[in-house]
């Protein structure tokens, strides 16, 4: 699997919690080993334009995932990878930790426990979950707790 990140916000961030995270929710959703995936972190400018320009929403939002191809999605190693045997491009997650600092103090839980569940809702999306709809939104909600805490459960160890 490769994962590129990339720290653009000015905030400290423990990027291979990110990473790791990010790996382990796209393997146990079966997705190919050869997939690659891009994660951003950028400053609260950058994704309110981002988030106007793109979803025509006012202000910053939290997290923002660009599937490259929703029919390129390589679930696993049954299917072929991409075009002429390239790896499947999943596109990009672009989380704002300042977004997120603020949310998790609402929540009541850390910043970085925040960002853990933004990527791995950012990846869910990728993979073509949405929460548009109320069964959507109580799928999607419940693969993404259940992945955290699986993750969570191995980091423990």
């Amino acid at each position: 699997m490769s994962i590129e990140i990339a720290n653009e916000s000015g905030v400290p961030v423990d990027t291979d919690a990110v990473l790791a995270v990010a790996r382990h929710a796209l393997d146990e959703m079966g997705v190919n080993p050869l997939a690659e995936l891009s994660v951003l972190l950028v400053d609260i400018d950058y994704m309110t334009e981002l988030n106007h320009r793109w979803m025509g929403g006012d202000g910053p939002t939290d997290v923002l995932a660009f599937p490259m191809d929703e029919g390129s999605v390589d679930h696993g190693p049954g299917e072929s990878t991409g075009p002429a045997g390239e790896p499947a491009l999943l596109g990009d997650i672009v989380l704002c930790p300042e977004v997120a600092a603020k949310q998790a103090a609402t929540a009541g839980h850390s910043a970085a426990d925040e960002l853990h569940l933004l990527t791995v809702h950012g990846v869910l999306h990728l993979l073509g979950y949405d929460h548009a709809e109320p069964e959507e939104e109580r799928e999607m909600f419940g693969l993404q707790a259940r992945l955290l805490a699986s993750w969570r459960s191995t980091r423990a160890r």
